[in-house]
């Protein structure tokens, strides 16, 4: 333990720093630092990881943790000229998580703590907006029941659809004040009905709460299961980030958003986000609405039909905020020398930096950013290629459809992760992972997802969804994971209760055939041809070279076959670590003449067998030398039991004494003592040679063979 729980950042002073992030998160961490680089961040404090372990084993926040917040409480009050349960003029927080490494949408968030039916009339005078302070109560009221009491959140959305339709009005912002005030009351009564409990009014309790509710969803299922697909540890917990409210939903003149210092999908180096006006921050990833663009690139690169198409831009709409945030972007990029995902809020007129953190990124735009950062100047090569993780190029070898492929595309959404995907349709996560497990490609596709479907986008060739931008959970998860996904496709229309989805006019139910093109946004139907990716790109190229010119290790590739061979050289191999000999015995042309040496009954026949079989063996291998050019082939001798040759279901073992002409009854006691009690240490490897030399012998010849037919050909040759 550190000692300090706390940590205060605001007015250009701080007490954490970015390499900070295992003790504050990289939140926290971030939050620290932009306020130490004069960037303007609203005012507040960390409570750190430790706290967190802590609080996962005594499940109370203690003496001392309180005693520190009420501390830092009184720094940001000093700063905001406000007070924390002050009904004259009331300071409003937000609490949250914020672990070491991004885990977008795991763990909870409470904005708008400290509201009650006093602060609320102290908020509507110094702000002069009724409306806005009773619209904040709401939210509050909805959010913290949901995050903190465990009311599920369909009750509220329920109640709010019922208020909407009494009023004849479709949106939330045409409610009036008597509206939202009745739907407070309404909320509260959800929430005592549903728990037991009445809504707390004292701005402190509502505080630790929040505090409380972050913390525990550390360990709710979906972070459990987040964190299990990328392999984050289950100690290092979250840090908790308690934040001076600022608002974007005061009016038109205020707005929140979400941003890319590059485009993450493509990698091109053009400011790239979407935003809300009169909205809070929760508003744009949830998908709920449609976001505008930040500038017009963003907005020509919208499909047509999208409603943003024809919506002003933050440059057109508020182009001094836009200056300001393009400032901060040149600011945040040369400091932390890597593309930055950041959260903004415009407070009437007034831009807040609400978070920064290293952008999730397709590998093709890593590979981009990482070439283009160094031509800069911005980075060395050293740290270019160190911008590149291994999944990135993993991701370079996702498929694409065949250019030559018909193909009936039904509908445009955004590329929101590129490459091709295609499977069943599926409708919920739990059908994901269930028809994934019968070995089944499928595709989710769903309305807007949420943090609950991690584990069946895990399952999932690649996700669509009909609503949400760029910035929305599915967008962000996906590229995270490397998956095509296709967000935001105003033609398709969701009914996962009935198991229905129809675009373009046509209508598909769970279990048929769709594609999804990441890349360019279409929808396809069914299941056109798909052609492995090239690996010319320009970039790859550069920034392979840097790493070859830099690395001290040679790598050899696994490979058992020529084509195995050939595509490792493409990939850069310099030489075959191992080539498993066994591997080139199990294709259908090969398999019945490798059982029929296994199964014969004297030396005899087994040197017959292993005659048919020295030529194909010859073949592969000459294959293999051709493409390795000279560079080195480590070769495996036949290795594994002979038992993993041969069938072992009744049905399967019938048919080989079928085709082989044997009685079954002889060949079913011949692989009965064939079958190893332990394969590890049985009749294998060096043990299998002793007891039957003819197959290692064929094996020599067929490599020695093989060598010489390839050295006379004038290609070098290390076996």
């Amino acid at each position: 333990m550190s000692g300090k729980r706390v940590y205060f950042f605001g007015d250009g002073q701080a007490e954490g720093r970015a390499d900070m992030r295992n003790l504050l998160g990289g939140k926290g961490a971030n939050l620290a630092e932009m306020t130490s680089l004069g960037i303007p961040v609203p005012p507040g404090f960390t409570i750190t990881t430790e706290e967190c372990i802590a609080y996962q084993e005594t499940h109370a926040l203690g003496d001392e943790l309180k005693a520190e917040v009420k501390e830092a409480m009184k720094r940001v009050e000093a700063i905001m000229d406000k007070g924390f349960a002050d009904p004259a003029d009331p300071l409003l927080f937000s609490v949250r998580s914020g672990a070491r490494v991004s885990m977008p949408g795991m763990m909870d968030t409470v904005l708008n703590l400290g509201l009650n039916d006093d602060t609320v009339k102290g908020l509507a005078r110094v702000s002069g907006n009724e409306r806005f302070s009773y619209d904040c109560y709401r939210r509050l009221v909805q959010m913290y029941g949901d995050v903190v009491m465990g009311v599920p959140g369909e009750k509220f959305e329920h109640s709010i659809d019922a208020i909407k339709a009494s009023r004849g009005v479709k949106l939330d912002n045409e409610l009036s004040v008597a509206d939202l005030q009745e739907m407070i009351a309404t909320f509260r009564k959800i929430v005592q009905d549903t728990t037991g409990k009445a809504f707390p009014t004292d701005p402190w309790e509502q505080l630790w709460g929040g505090i409380s509710a972050v913390f525990k969803s550390w360990n709710v299922e979906r972070a459990i299961e987040y964190r299990r697909i990328n392999r984050i540890p289950g100690d290092w917990g979250t840090a908790v980030n308690v934040q001076a409210m600022v608002f974007g939903n005061m009016g038109d003149t205020s707005a929140t958003g979400v941003a890319f210092t590059r485009d993450p999908s493509n990698g091109e180096h053009h400011f790239y986000g979407e935003f809300l006006i009169n909205a809070q921050g929760e508003d744009v990833v949830a998908g709920i609405r449609t976001p505008q663009q930040l500038n017009v690139y963003g907005r020509e690169m919208l499909p047509a039909g999208n409603e943003a198409k024809d919506l002003p831009t933050l440059e057109e709409a508020m182009p001094e905020s836009y200056k300001a945030l393009q400032a901060i972007r040149e600011k945040l990029e040369s400091h932390y020398k890597n593309m930055q995902d950041i959260e903004f809020t415009i407070q009437d007129g007034r831009l807040w930096m609400l978070q920064t953190r290293n952008g999730k990124r397709t590998g093709v735009s890593a590979i981009r950013i990482a070439a283009e950062m160094h031509e800069e100047g911005l980075v060395s090569k050293e740290e270019a290629i160190l911008l590149v993780e291994p999944e990135h190029l993993d991701q370079m070898l996702h498929d694409q459809i065949d250019p030559a492929a018909a193909l009936e595309i039904l509908g445009i959404g955004l590329p929101a992760s590129p490459g091709a995907a295609q499977g069943e349709v599926v409708f919920s996560a739990e059908q994901a992972v269930a028809v994934a497990a019968q070995g089944k490609k499928v595709v989710l596709v769903r309305r807007e997802t949420s943090p609950e479907d991690i584990a069946g986008m895990d399952k999932a060739q690649g996700i669509l969804t009909s609503r949400g931008g760029m910035t929305s959970h599915a967008a962000v998860v996906a590229r995270g994971m490397g998956k095509p996904c296709v967000a935001g496709c105003s033609d398709l229309f969701v009914d996962s209760e009935k198991g229905l989805m129809t675009i373009g006019g046509v209508e598909f139910k769970a279990g048929d055939m769709v594609t999804i093109n990441g890349t360019t946004g279409a929808v396809i139907k069914g299941a056109p041809a798909l052609v492995p990716p090239h690996l010319d790109d320009p970039n790859l190229v550069t920034v392979m070279s840097w790493a070859d010119e830099l690395r001290r290790l040679k790598v050899r590739t696994n490979a058992d076959t020529p084509h195995d061979a050939r595509q490792a050289r493409e990939f850069g191999a310099q030489g075959i670590g191992l080539c498993r000999t066994e591997h080139m015995f199990f294709g259908e042309d090969r398999i019945m003449k490798m059982r029929e040496m296994i199964l014969a009954d004297n030396e005899a026949a087994r040197r017959k067998a292993l005659a048919r079989i020295l030529p194909m063996q010859q073949e592969d291998f000459d294959g293999i030398f051709r493409a390795m050019e000279g560079l080195p082939v480590t070769i495996r001798l036949l290795d594994p039991p002979l038992h993993e040759f041969l069938p072992h279901e009744e049905k399967d073992v019938m048919a080989l004494a079928a085709q082989m002409g044997v009685d079954l009854e002889t060949l079913q006691r011949k692989v009965d003592s064939l079958h190893e009690q332990n394969p590890m240490l049985g009749h294998r490897g060096c043990r299998l040679s002793l007891t039957f030399p003819e197959i290692c012998e064929m094996q020599v010849a067929a490599i020695i063979g093989a060598a010489c037919a390839v050295k006379k050909d004038g290609v070098d040759v290390r076996p």
